[in-house]
């Protein structure tokens, strides 16, 4: 009997368990959300983290079945450790962006890392917060894996200039057409003695910098080798363009005369280092509201458009969030819940975003936000739906109808609403990625001389070749031939 009895609670401990799994024990289901932080040099303060996350599950206790577990990570290490996570399936919610590398949107769905939320999304709160549009724009072959941030869900770029310098110097930044016209300014920036007079912060600007010329649909710089010329609605390879040279010989150029920083090439600039004194001009992603940037960067700056906004096939994905694959149902539609909240009401949303009130932000007599922590700092943008979260001090009060009328004015790509599917050259379109680092950025952040960027790109394509780019380059316009039609 008495092991009739044991063997009995043994297995009802077991079904208690696999009941129970993923919930907690007053079943509520328990999620696990990686996000990164790019505000504080160094990450966020874990102890302020916890005590955000116990301040989130105790409002949305009695309104969601769910508790979060919040991962808030450096943006340095995030790649890294989301990566790692990832693989060992200890995430269920994901923030990721098409921009991102390795876990970026383009990464993660051929690697089947995400879930198909299109049956989970039907009806519930968090598909009515948005335009079904905005829903259509972030689909990948027809299904829904990724959920939008609402923010700029186009895609522009701006010239940024430290206001003080303006005013030192009397820069006319209205002329400032190309970047070409940078050059009188960028020689006053050096003879301030600044280690950046243009940051790139450690970025291949190319894809970006061209996109009036060209639409890249792979959102991604490691694979800019191909795009559609817009004049022509052709696929090209972008390497072989005379605008490609161009842009590499400006920067080469750029980096002799003492303009670009070494460390532009060698990355040793961090996502803090335009909080900073040391550089001049910088870039910027075209917002509703750039004043944005005032408080991000704890200066003034001003913008300069350099392109023109566009609307295309991962434009709705520069900041989104993801189920992971290895989620349970249950947790899966836990997620769905939570981001349903999260973009419909105002209080959760600047708490996950902003963090304690009264520690870590405040609100004005305008019920407008003023961020003062060095513990807890996210943005919008990268955070929940521009229509919710509270604007800042320093922003317009009918902020979400700024974003509503700023979507709405772009450009719309001719390649909009294609998506390549990778898996008939997958090997092939990887190394060529990979051969991105080796000749890529260097050629595109001064990396360079300005003597041999004409033989580097002749290399660069030959490797390219090698790996298979040919196969790559007929895919991508067997693809697109089709889908055009």
């Amino acid at each position: 009997m008495k092991k009739f009895l044991a063997l009995a609670l043994v297995l009802v401990l077991a079904v208690s368990c696999l009941a129970g799994c993923g919930k907690k024990g007053d079943g509520t289901t328990k999620i696990s959300l990686y996000r990164a932080c790019f505000n504080l040099e160094g990450g966020p303060d874990e102890a302020q983290v916890k005590k955000v996350q116990d301040a989130i599950n105790a409002y949305i206790k009695d309104k969601i079945n769910v508790s979060v577990e919040i991962h808030d990570i450096p943006s340095g290490e995030y790649t890294e450790k989301a990566n790692l996570a990832l693989a060992n399936k200890e995430i269920n919610l994901l923030w990721t962006a098409s921009w991102e590398s390795t876990i970026g949107t383009n990464d993660l769905v051929p690697a089947k890392y995400v879930y198909d939320i299109t049956d989970l999304l039907k009806g519930s709160t968090l598909y009515n917060s948005m335009d079904a549009g905005q829903w259509e724009a972030a689909k990948y072959d027809g299904k829904s894996y990724f959920v939008p941030v609402y923010k700029d869900n186009v895609e522009g770029y701006d010239l940024m200039f430290r206001q003080d310098l303006i005013d030192k110097y009397g820069w006319n930044i209205s002329n400032v057409k190309t970047l070409a016209d940078l050059e009188s300014i960028l020689a006053d920036a050096k003879a301030e003695g600044l280690k950046y007079p243009l940051l790139l912060q450690k970025t291949a600007m190319f894809y970006r910098f061209y996109i009036d010329k060209f639409d890249f649909f792979t959102a991604d710089s490691k694979s800019n080798f191909v795009s559609v010329d817009r004049a022509t609605n052709a696929v090209v390879n972008t390497i072989q363009t005379p605008e490609y040279l161009e842009y590499c010989k400006l920067i080469a150029k750029w980096a002799e005369a003492g303009y670009i920083s070494g460390d532009e090439a060698a990355k040793a600039t961090t996502d803090t280092t335009t909080q900073s004194k040391d550089w001049a001009v910088s870039w910027w992603t075209d917002i509703p509201v750039n004043d944005e940037a005032d408080s991000r960067y704890n200066q003034d700056v001003t913008m300069q458009k350099i392109t023109d906004r566009w609307a295309h096939s991962t434009s709705a994905l520069g900041s989104c969030y993801c189920v992971t694959a290895n989620s349970t149902e249950a947790q899966a539609k836990a997620c769905i819940d939570f981001l349903g909240l999260l973009y419909t009401d105002n209080y959760l949303a600047d708490l996950y975003t902003f963090g304690i009130e009264g520690e870590d932000f405040t609100y004005d007599a305008n019920h407008q936000v003023t961020q003062n922590s060095t513990k807890y700092n996210h943005s919008m943008w990268e955070s929940a739906s521009a229509t919710i979260v509270t604007p800042l001090d320093n922003e317009p009060a009918n902020k979400a109808d700024l974003y509503k009328s700023f979507n709405g004015g772009a450009n719309t790509s001719c390649a909009a609403g294609f998506r390549f599917d990778r898996t008939p050259v997958e090997a092939e379109f990887s190394a060529c990625c990979n051969l991105f680092e080796q000749y890529g950025f260097g050629l595109e952040c001064g990396g360079v001389a300005s003597a041999d960027v004409e033989s580097t790109i002749a290399a660069y394509q030959a490797a390219l070749d090698e790996a298979g780019y040919q196969k790559v380059l007929a895919e991508f316009q067997s693809q697109y031939d089709a889908w055009k039609k």
